[in-house]
């Protein structure tokens, strides 16, 4: 019986090769795929372990795997869309070809398909609810610009015309999610045990550590690994965990305990160099211990020793965070610091470009006055009474601008380097300074900076001598750091890292659409190897008016574990609030610098690849300049040896960094899931949004060596690969028509497609380069949380507006066919928020959050909601300002009416549509990934 307890149905028939009269294997497998997650080609899939598909009750696969099906008639929980076994073509039909380029459908007849489309009906197990599917298949494929739609002929079929199929009987994501609250909402969560599969991102739960550390910081793509390299290239769920190593800890739970083991340092196993952790092993009356990880027996220092109880515990197990908890830190040793002496304390230097678009926007004064206010707001050490942060400041256009701001000075000094190719910094004494011991002459610069350059005509910039020239006062001065650069335009003064446009819109989907994602070579590369070596983060704010190269100037944010913010066309009174909440939180957040990461494994898997804002100079240590509370590294393990169902996998995360404070210390997240030699245990333990985060990682990364065609291949066959191998392996026997996923992947199919269609993979001349260039470079970068929210945007219903209520109103599905024309919705995806307004919106809520009499009274272009004093206005603020504080990027609110030119980009985030820029709706998706399932299973 399954966990979730539905009824279980009558016993099915016996064990059979394969399922549903297929044959026991996949028949002939597909070309060798362009990049794969367990290389090679996908293998054919073995026969069902016994008992895999044999009766009901008794059965483990299949009872303990609620599914959902897409088909007639069968005994699990199930919705239904049917389709016809593949033929030839009848001669003289059309088939609609691939909603993606590059991915042609098998051929079948017309009338077959609409055949079996109406014999097909929808229901809910247990429920006499039945919906018939439209007998039409065009009504599924083909739209105005859709192409390969059906021809005219194919829509006069005979037969009286029949409803849309609903789309409420396809899986929904927003009832996932509203179900996830429910059932484990404002719940306790404790770690205690092995393989448990966490709430959801978005469900709101508190967690307790008992052993394994909290979903926050870990995520994994399943909490049960199979048990042999064959099992795992099977079914092709790749195996990878997310992990947030910084990750911001709510207030209502504890934060990390620090252990200082003085001179000794923390304890590690001799043989892996695992730190002491709840699986460790103590044995021999406490004297000895057995890692975990490598199983090796190593002795306990005096110092650490402690006789144990009579369960084989350690009596003090519960007095030591490293014994019990997931999660702590230790305070790292001399032999843990460069040159083997203490570091000094972290340094911000804040680099602004002064040439005429930025002085023009107001972009300078407006900077200028908010880092009098910022600067008393630095990151400090927990419990200190002001910050250790040191700070700089530098100004530049075609030449570079230092200041002395040495506390005993009564004027700022500047001092100029014109030579850019030869970069060095003129002073060091004076330069990098404690903001409260020179607040009187730092703010006094701050005020000059927009005065002294007021009159400048100079239109062009250098970049890479600017990061060179901070990166080399970093260094002079012995200290990690970061440098915020606020940047204009594309660097084409004679200068190192000078760059050109080179924005060709005549190479989308060609062969050589990738070269507009891959950095210039050369200058940029050894730039960010350096910064990461000598701990220098960069932080960067571009103000383009036009293209920037977002790809070159983005990847030295990128490689150096920082982030990168654009805002188009900037200017002040319109973009300023955006942008102040944007640098006040990047000042502010908890950050650590100088990281080095490394994940160690226990016997049977490694991690063998990792994709995040970071850098590798070897394939083991994950290298961060600075490593801050939004940023996630996506690990993934292979197979090595074989796993066991007793010992579990064992993952540990260990983060070496330099705190806000100046002191090295380790930070230290320990997980253990569960091992299984039945597929059926691996995709009851999904988790759809972490898989959506490793494949959005994998094909952006991809998108800059293979065609994007070829990369959106690869999504669809391993959706429909590891869809297929759940049929095949764990699902009750079914008729051959019906599409059967696994409970725990019901909406991965909306979720890959949203993907798919993503500006970075969708191959449009209407996107800007920089913008397909930036998302990529954001979600290398992103959580679990932030994907999950970028794939599937929240469309929040505020017509009906509870004032009274705290609570944030439920999302809708994420479809035009939601919205009406009464209707106001709130769209976000964590980078960007629209208000759309219905034309029928009421003229009283229009007066009440705009002050105007009614819809046609509304300005085209609005961005932003006035402040009124009335109730309404008040809660929507309230709504808006609750969801900006939960996303790590300020989003800009762009006002869209309805039917207005503005609709368009709001259009392109309804990711169930067919996309804008080319792309299948969610259930045209549906139907090419069953149709690619029923090929791989015939």
């Amino acid at each position: 019986m399954s966990q979730q307890g539905y009824v279980a149905a009558p016993p099915l028939s016996q064990a059979q090769p394969g399922i549903g009269g297929y044959p026991a294997s996949f028949g002939v497998p597909p070309s060798q795929p362009h990049y794969a997650h367990y290389g090679g080609t996908p293998q054919s899939a073995a026969s069902p372990p016994p008992g895999a598909c044999c009766d009901y009750h008794s059965c483990s696969p299949c009872s303990q795997n609620r599914v959902v099906i897409i088909g007639g008639l069968t005994s699990d929980l199930f919705f239904a869309v049917g389709f016809p076994p593949p033929t030839s073509a009848a001669s003289g039909s059309t088939y609609p070809s691939s909603p993606y380029p590059g991915l042609a459908p098998s051929p079948a007849s017309t009338q077959q398909l609409a055949n079996q489309m109406g014999a097909m009906q929808i229901g809910g197990y247990g429920t006499s609810h039945h919906v018939q599917f439209p007998p039409n298949p065009s009504n599924l494929y083909s739209s105005p610009g859709f192409p390969g739609a059906f021809p005219a002929g194919a829509a006069q079929m005979a037969g009286p015309p029949q409803k849309k199929l609903d789309p409420d009987s396809i899986p929904s994501t927003t009832q996932v999610i509203e179900d996830d609250q429910t059932k484990r909402g404002g719940q306790v969560y404790a770690t205690n045990l092995r393989g448990q599969v966490p709430p959801l991102v978005t469900t709101d739960f508190v967690v307790q550590d008992q052993g394994n550390a909290s979903p926050r910081f870990i995520r994994c793509t399943t909490y049960c690994f199979p048990c042999t390299a064959d099992l795992a290239k099977q079914c092709q769920v790749p195996l990878a965990a997310v992990i947030k190593p910084f990750a911001a800890v709510p207030k209502n739970e504890t934060p990390l305990y620090t252990v200082d083991h003085g001179e000794a340092g923390p304890i590690r196993c001799n043989r892996c160099k695992a730190y002491m952790c709840p699986f460790m092993h103590f044995i021999d009356g406490g004297r000895r211990y057995q890692c975990g990880f490598c199983s090796c027996v190593n002795e306990v220092p005096a110092f650490y020793f402690q006789h144990l109880d009579h369960m084989g515990r350690r009596v003090d197990a519960y007095q030591r965070p490293e014994l019990s908890l997931g999660s702590y830190e230790f305070v790292a040793t001399l032999e843990y610091c460069k040159n083997k002496k203490p570091p000094n304390p972290p340094a911000f230097i804040f680099m602004i470009d002064v040439s005429y678009p930025n002085i023009k926007s107001g972009l300078v004064r407006l900077l200028c006055a908010e880092l009098k206010s910022l600067l008393e707001r630095l990151p400090r050490e927990e419990g200190a009474g002001s910050s250790a942060v040191r700070v700089g400041f530098v100004t530049y256009n075609k030449i570079l601008h230092f200041y002395n701001v040495k506390s005993t000075l009564a004027q700022p000094q500047m001092m100029v380097v014109s030579d850019v190719a030869e970069m060095f910094v003129p002073l060091l004494d004076g330069f990098l300074v404690n903001f409260q011991e020179s607040r009187s002459v730092i703010n006094n610069l701050l005020e000059q900076i927009p005065d002294m350059f007021t009159d400048t005509g100079e239109s062009e910039t250098v970049f890479a001598p600017v990061v060179q020239a901070g990166m080399e006062a970093l260094k002079a001065a012995d200290s990690s750091g970061k440098l915020f650069i606020f940047h204009s335009s594309i660097p084409t003064a004679e200068a190192p890292g000078k760059l050109k446009n080179r924005d060709d819109r005549k190479l989308i989907n060609t062969e050589k659409e990738k070269t507009l994602f891959q950095p210039a070579k050369g200058v940029y590369e050894d730039l960010s190897k350096e910064c990461v070596s000598n701990g220098c983060c960069v932080d960067l704010f571009l103000f383009p008016g036009q293209y920037i190269d977002v790809a070159t100037m983005g990847s030295v944010a990128m490689h150096t574990g920082g982030s990168v913010y654009k805002y188009s066309n900037f200017q002040a009174q319109v973009d300023g609030d955006n942008f102040l909440r944007d640098i006040r939180k990047e000042v502010e957040k908890p950050v650590g610098f100088d990281a080095t990461m490394r994940v160690r494994t226990s016997t049977g898997f490694r991690a063998t690849d990792f994709f995040g804002a970071i850098y590798m100079s070897n394939t083991t240590d994950v290298e961060m300049a600075a490593v801050d509370c939004h940023k996630a590294v996506t690990v993934e393990f292979k197979h090595d040896d074989k796993l066991s169902d007793d010992a579990g996998a064992l993952v540990q995360c260990a983060l070496l960094y330099t705190s806000v404070g100046g002191q090295r210390r380790l930070r230290i997240h320990n997980l253990s899931l569960s091992c299984s030699s039945q597929l059926a245990d691996l995709y009851k333990s999904c988790e759809t949004d972490a898989l959506v985060n490793f494949f959005a990682k994998s094909a952006y990364r991809a998108m800059v060596n293979q065609p994007l065609k070829a990369v959106r291949e690869v999504l669809v066959h391993q959706t429909a690969h590891m869809l297929a191998c759940y049929r095949k392996n764990c699902a009750s026997p079914s008729a051959v028509s019906q599409l059967i996923l696994p409970d725990a992947m019901k909406v991965l199919p909306v979720y890959m497609n949203s993907l798919m269609k993503s500006a970075a993979l969708v191959g449009s001349a209407d996107l800007s380069t920089d913008d397909r260039a930036l998302q990529r470079l954001l979600v290398t970068g992103m959580g679990v949380e932030e994907t999950q929210a970028l794939f599937y945007p929240r469309l929040i219903p505020l017509h009906n507006l509870d004032v009274g209520s705290k609570a944030v109103p439920l999302a809708v599905r994420c479809s035009e066919e939601r919205l009406s024309e009464g209707g106001v919705f709130l769209l976000e995806n964590g980078l960007q928020m629209f208000l759309w307004l219905g034309q029928a919106c009421p003229p009283e809520f229009i007066q009440s959050i705009f002050n105007v009499p009614s819809f046609a009274h509304l300005g085209a272009d609005m961005t932003s909601i006035p402040e009124l004093d009335n109730t309404l206005s008040k809660k929507l603020r309230s709504v808006i300002d609750h969801i900006n504080q939960q996303r790590s990027h300020a989003m800009k609110l762009v006002v869209v009416k309805q039917k207005d030119r503005s609709e368009a980009p709001f259009r392109q985030h309804l990711v169930e549509d067919k996309g804008l820029h080319g792309g299948a709706s969610y259930m045209d998706f549906l139907c090419y990934v069953h149709r690619e399932i029923r090929q791989l299973l015939t």
